[in-house]
């Protein structure tokens, strides 16, 4: 029996990161799967003056006046799953005034947690004997890919540009695309080209077997328990309904057809965190372990299987 573990949606939160890699030690797991999005949403400047530094976080003022408290203060905000960086407020004024700047303080602080994570996973788990599979996702910035691959030498594996072959013959192929969002992610193609690109990468996949296919696309398909998230309105304030959220489908019509046209065996999906569920498409099993990246809580599914089908999965969080 082959045991797997499938999060998603990480955002940048160490302590979810954590709870990830630390499944490998608390359960017996032989694929491990973290299928994006990775990356996190705000840099926090943490001001040096003299020998001591200042932050503010939700209105709220932080103080250091050593190098132990400026190290409590970096695990605060990474722990609020924030970058940092240390600067005056000259040159956080001046950063704010040129957008090269911002992004490349951006992507320097992505690159540098990045790193730091897939070093702890180096460092927690035997990336030898356990299949470990790590995707951006819609949210990402493309030049993350190359941080992931440079660490596929050391068998943590990069899964965009290849069918990975798991126990007991299963393939997986996988893809980061959604459909449009109202946030205009990095990672975002119309249904019509959405269907285009997976139908192709599906097909140069050359599976053998679609009964013992995994589709791991981050996008969930359209009209399942895995699509739910609340309507928006036109000033992107969510809309209430005897006091609760309206909920509507917002996942990809393209991935439900080539769903329903190949019926993989599994599907592993993400991208919209208040879905925590599973469904079926036809014969196929469909997931999204939903995130609550936010309060450091992981959400997953494990799933057995051998080499005559799925035998069981179901969900954790903590």
């Amino acid at each position: 029996m082959t045991k797997i573990f499938f999060a998603v949606d990480v955002h940048g939160s160490t302590p979810v990161w954590r709870k990830w890699i630390n499944v490998v030690n608390m359960y017996k797991v032989d694929v491990l799967i973290l299928a994006g999005d990775l990356t996190g949403k705000a840099v926090v400047p943490i001001f040096r003056k003299d020998n001591e530094y200042e932050a503010t976080i939700f209105n709220k003022k932080y103080t250091a006046k050593n190098e132990d408290e400026l190290k409590k203060l970096q695990d605060i905000i990474e722990n609020m799953a924030y970058y940092y960086a240390i600067m005056t407020k000259e040159e956080a004024n001046e950063i704010s005034k040129d957008p090269k700047k911002m992004d490349l303080l951006f992507k320097n602080a992505m690159i540098d947690r990045l790193r730091k994570w897939l070093d702890l996973l180096l460092e927690k788990v035997d990336t030898k004997n356990v299949i470990t599979i790590v995707m951006p996702g819609n949210d990402d910035e493309q030049y993350i890919d190359e941080t992931i691959k440079s660490y596929e030498d050391r068998s943590i594996l990069y899964p965009l540009d290849k069918t990975i072959t798991l126990p007991h013959n299963y393939e997986l192929v996988s893809h980061e695309f959604v459909n449009p969002t109202p946030w205009r992610t990095p990672r975002e193609a119309e249904e019509d080209k959405l269907y285009k690109i997976v139908e192709e990468k599906i097909k140069r996949s050359n599976v053998k077997d679609y009964s013992k296919a995994i589709f791991n696309f981050h996008c969930p398909p359209f009209n399942t328990n895995l699509d739910l998230a609340p309507k928006l309105d036109k000033n992107m304030k969510i809309v209430y309904v005897g006091g609760k959220p309206s909920m509507i489908h917002v996942g990809s019509t393209s991935i439900r057809k080539l769903i329903e046209k190949y019926q993989p065996v599994l599907g592993l999906h993400g991208h919209i965190h208040e879905s925590y569920a599973n469904d079926k498409i036809g014969n196929s099993i469909v997931l999204n372990p939903g995130s609550e990246y936010t309060e450091g809580i992981l959400r997953g599914f494990f799933i057995e299987y051998d080499s005559e089908g799925i035998k069981n999965y179901w969900k954790i969080e903590g």
